[in-house]
């Protein structure tokens, strides 16, 4: 990072972070990228973007399930982004965990992961040609599939969100938060099948019908992207039914969080358009009959509770046959004047023909289950070939499994937080006393001691600007000064954190129970509930916690409880002197008086019996 990447990064991040209004980061995640402000940052360094800043680059994450183009590059005329998602859920390595009962000892399946803010987003994209949000996610919203830009398929067979459409398994009529933990919706899922780029094309193809109630029979469902020009991006969906499938139709959505979409129709396909500017970006779609129906346009508007109002979207409804259904759309920018539009198709491929102002494309999308050629794809453009062999494409095969996993991740975690506790200390001793990591501090301490942030932060400040030796005219090392001189802000916002997730944990139980128990209370307490164990054992062999705090804390806890056990002991030896006082002499005559002074006093003692009682069982004393 010495080439000034990492301040480049950094100001990057801080420039884009949104501080007010929509999309901005909920308190939890509100630091989430804090580090890379001062991990990295040397102001000895000049600021410089990496070497191949602005070059595309495909990238696919293989156990997410998600593939992205062009992310590295600045929003600028044939500079375009797209993505596309179809994985497990929660992630391969975490759906074999559960589904293979791996770690038993460890873990207890879903209870141990929380899934539950993903979305049934199964084979769906985003596309932004000329970084110009033009097909974009609905962002934080209801976990439905028409949510997304996803395929829901009809007439549906059993119980649905929007009959008479049926969605993903995983969608939640009544909750806010995605379905996971048993039946169908546990076992949901996508692949990507192949994430390749060939001349500056890009093919990306994901299998989703696993996504589906299989009431459907829906034999596959296969989304097929291909990026012929920056600003040109052909879809392909190919739907094989099962021959008693009772599935007759398909609705697919698209969205924009930001542009209402407006109709169009050219030479009688159908499409749709939104205006950014003075520029268009527009989309036509047609299947392998020719056919092309009007789509709906509108809002959809969401319920109160979430941080955006709401989503723009087009919905194409087309029929299906049995055994195929191709419906093709394409997406294209204003730099890209599409001329002519069609495709045809057999049992093994569809072809799509495709000519615009300055070339002519042929596109041989082989989409069978055994292909006559080794292909995924093959485009002619003008007199060229370019070719998406199969063998290129993503293997099933899982990663090599470490020995003792489990033993191997506690063995680390003993290292974890010592490391970022020197860490802590690197860092506050060599920022500079600048304006910006002052504000920066206030936000920090304001979380943890708001009557004493003016002190710890004017007392932090004082001490970096010391070039302070030691004895003998050894140099101090600042940062050590600075953990010893001032609060522990890391482990103040923690607390706070705590505090936090108890508060939410409540009122998820409040407004949706059946959410809160389980795998919620498990995801939310797990670091409280390990603060308590001194040790452990995991196939035979012990591993200890490290602990920050933990020894003050059990000290103070240690001595509280002393003082209550005496106060205890003396205020029980209390309490039977005065009874015994009370039955002796209560019969010598005295009068009323004293007697109700006697009784007054014993029940006074009595209550606070009860409580230092109370308070011994709390500390365990």
């Amino acid at each position: 990072m010495r080439n000034g990447s990492g301040n480049w990064l950094a100001e990057l991040i801080h420039q884009n972070r949104v501080v007010e209004g929509p999309g901005q980061a909920g308190k939890g995640q509100r630091w989430c990228t804090l580090h890379t402000e001062f991990i990295w940052y040397d102001p000895g360094l000049i600021s410089k973007p990496p070497p191949d800043f602005g070059t595309p680059r495909l990238h696919h994450f293989e156990d997410w399930g998600v593939v992205t183009y062009g992310s590295a590059l600045p929003a600028d005329n044939n500079r375009s982004f797209l993505s596309f998602k179809s994985g497990k859920l929660g992630g391969r390595a975490i759906f074999d965990v559960v589904h293979r009962n791996k770690y038993k000892d460890w873990i207890k399946g879903w209870r141990n992961f929380n899934a539950g803010h993903e979305h049934p987003d199964q084979n769906t994209f985003t596309f932004a040609p000329n970084g110009v949000p033009f097909i974009t996610e609905v962002l934080y919203g209801p976990k439905y599939t028409f949510l997304n830009n996803a395929v829901l398929f009809g007439p549906t067979v059993s119980g649905s969100c929007f009959k008479p459409w049926d969605g993903q398994v995983t969608e939640a009529c009544d909750s806010k938060w995605l379905k996971y933990k048993v039946g169908l919706a546990a076992d949901a899922q996508g692949r990507v099948e192949a994430a390749l780029e060939r001349q500056g094309m890009v093919f990306i193809r994901g299998e989703g019908h696993s996504a589906y109630s299989p009431d459907l029979k829906i034999r596959s469902f296969q989304r097929n992207l291909l990026l012929l020009h920056p600003q040109l991006l052909v879809l392909v969906d190919h739907i094989h039914l099962e021959p008693d499938s009772p599935t007759r139709a398909m609705s697919a959505f698209f969205h924009n969080t930001d542009l209402p979409f407006q109709d169009a129709k050219i030479d009688g396909v159908h499409g749709a358009f939104v205006r950014h500017g003075e520029e268009d970006y527009k989309m036509f779609w047609m299947d392998d009959t020719g056919f092309s129906d009007r789509g709906v346009l509108g809002y959809w508007n969401y319920p109160n509770g979430y941080p955006y109002t709401g989503s723009n979207y087009v919905n194409v409804t087309m029929p299906l046959r049995y055994p195929h259904s191709r419906v093709a759309y394409i997406f294209f920018g204003p730099g890209v004047d599409v001329q002519s539009f069609s495709l045809r198709g057999d049992a093994q491929r569809v072809d799509v023909y495709l000519a615009t102002k300055d070339h002519t494309y042929t596109i041989y999308l082989l989409t069978g289950e055994v292909t006559s050629k080794p292909l995924f794809a093959m485009v002619l453009i003008d007199q060229k070939k370019i070719v998406f062999e199969k063998a290129a494409g993503v293997s099933e095969s899982s990663p090599e499994e470490v020995e003792e996993y489990a033993n191997v991740v506690e063995d680390n975690l003993q290292h974890v937080k010592p490391v970022f506790q020197q860490l802590e200390r690197h860092i506050l001793g060599h920022v500079l006393n600048t304006a910006s990591f002052r504000k920066t501090a206030e936000r920090l301490l304001q979380f943890s001691d708001k009557k004493k942030t003016e002190e710890a932060i004017e007392r932090m400040f004082a001490m970096s600007k010391k070039q302070g030796k030691g004895k003998g005219g050894r140099k101090v090392n600042i940062g050590d000064k600075l953990s010893e001189g001032m609060p522990d802000i890391f482990a103040q916002i923690e607390v706070s954190d705590k505090k936090e997730r108890q508060r939410t944990t409540k009122r998820i139980y409040e407004e949706s129970p059946e959410e809160g128990d389980g795998d919620t209370q498990a995801f939310i307490d797990y670091g409280d509930n390990r603060k308590g164990r001194k040790g452990g054992v995991i196939k035979g062999r012990k591993f200890k916690e490290v602990h920050m705090v933990a020894t003050v804390r059990s000290e103070n806890l240690s001595s509280t409880a002393s003082y209550i056990r005496l106060f205890l002991i003396l205020n029980i030896a209390t309490f039977f002197l005065l009874l015994a006082i009370l039955l002796t002499r209560s019969q010598r005559g005295r009068s009323l008086h004293a007697q109700r002074c006697f009784y007054a006093i014993l029940l006074i003692d009595s209550f606070i019996l009860l409580y230092l009682y109370s308070s011994c069982s709390h500390t365990q004393c």
